[in-house]
């Protein structure tokens, strides 16, 4: 009787503490899911780029966070600044095509986009700047 009444007891202390365990990994995973939550969508300009982008062939040599036959869209955006004169240089790259920047694979010109639509192409991704 006094081996039920200590595997009781012991069974007893071992759920308690895994319960206890399950809460505070619970409360961890709500705190670093509160932390990385964007505290906002995308503006309105941000989505038009987004529409554009998705809209043209730019998908075919790049993507979001890595590398194709491009660059990623996060680590343009980690090289430039977002100032006027630098989204109007990327834009007419975007426009004009380029090479020599991210290596030998040349980047196609686009000179059926707009030099407004390149620029907002263009801010969309310096808007995706992690560091």
């Amino acid at each position: 009787m006094k081996k039920y009444l200590i595997l009781a007891g012991i069974s007893a202390i071992a759920f308690a503490c895994g319960n206890q365990a399950t809460e505070e990994k619970k409360t961890e995973e709500a705190a670093a899911t509160e932390q990385t939550a964007p505290a906002a969508g995308p503006s309105a300009e941000e989505e038009k780029g987004i529409e554009l982008i998705a809209g043209s062939d730019c998908l075919t040599c790049h993507k979001v966070n890595e590398k194709a036959i491009g660059p990623s869209y996060q680590d343009v955006a980690n090289k430039y600044t977002a100032d006027d004169a630098t989204i109007a240089d990327l834009a007419g790259k975007i426009i004009k095509g380029g090479s020599g920047v991210w290596g030998e694979v040349p980047m196609t010109p686009h000179p059926q986009i707009s030099e407004d639509d390149a620029k907002t192409m263009v801010k969309y991704i310096l808007s995706l700047k992690t560091n």
